[in-house]
């Protein structure tokens, strides 16, 4: 029976509403992304080698130990702790935006590792397994798909015991989507979303800029996506396009989840 139920798409795809949804029906646990401590993700929180803490004072070392978590032979710990000029120093390690990939996957890995080796229910989460690592690997980093495939892989070779289920919300109309989206979600939104997909390794190697490089963007993700979750050694449940008929869409990922869990 699967523990962990993850659905992903890409952005404005209707991945939490339908984890929330999901979770309900199944009795299991909903977590969302980005909405406090995650057990298999980190949202807000830095890291930094023995080397990084030579750049900190001696009070600012101590301050930062005293709420540090050890792992991968280094520090982590919960920026939302700190304030004024050690907040900003910390920012400049924080997992996800600041530290090189060779930090990072170890430790990305570890509290995955974590997770799997704790876990005592059965969760439901909101991205994470390919969203998260494809913007790492592929946006900000510009690594082709076989880096990605492989790192996805270690994740799910680790999350292996907990008989885990992807369920993918494809888009075949990713413009759309995300234009009927603006209103609720805002220029500002698409403002930084255009920046970190065009801003970044990837972006800048195919020259993307503004919405249609954004878009680009999205659509190469979702095909690599698909890809890479075809060749998992884990069940997955592709749905496409349930904006149009959700209530149809949702009685299908139940009765699909349902065989799984058998």
């Amino acid at each position: 029976m699967s523990r962990l139920i993850i659905t992903e798409g890409l952005p404005c795809s209707g991945k939490s509403t339908t984890a929330r949804y999901i979770a309900e029906k199944l009795g299991y646990t909903f977590v969302d992304e980005g909405t406090g401590d995650h057990p298999a993700d980190y949202e807000f929180n830095a890291f930094l080698t023995v080397d990084d803490m030579t750049e900190f004072s001696r009070p600012e070392q101590k301050q930062i130990l005293s709420a540090a978590e050890n792992r991968c032979g280094g520090f982590e710990v919960s920026l939302a702790q700190f304030s004024g000029e050690l907040f900003d120093k910390l920012l400049r390690h924080k997992i996800y935006d600041f530290l090189p990939w060779e930090t990072e996957r170890p430790v990305m890995l570890d509290k995955w590792r974590s997770f799997a080796e704790n876990c005592g229910g059965s969760c439901v989460f909101n991205c994470v397994l390919l969203q998260n690592p494809m913007c790492e690997t592929m946006m900000r980093f510009g690594f082709g798909t076989d880096v990605s495939a492989a790192y996805i892989g270690e994740i799910c070779d680790i999350i292996k015991p907990l008989q885990p289920t992807v369920v993918y919300l494809k888009n075949t109309d990713i413009r759309s989507s995300i234009e009927a989206a603006l209103t609720e979600r805002g220029d500002e939104w698409l403002s930084a979303v255009i920046d970190y997909h065009c801003g970044g390794a990837y972006g800048r190697q195919h020259g993307l800029h503004g919405f249609d490089g954004y878009i680009s963007a999205l659509e190469e993700r979702q095909c690599r996506e698909l890809t890479i979750l075809a060749g998992l050694d884990i069940d997955s449940i592709v749905i496409t396009d349930p904006h149009r008929d959700w209530t149809s869409a949702y009685a299908a990922i139940i009765s699909k989840l349902n065989e799984v869990r058998k």
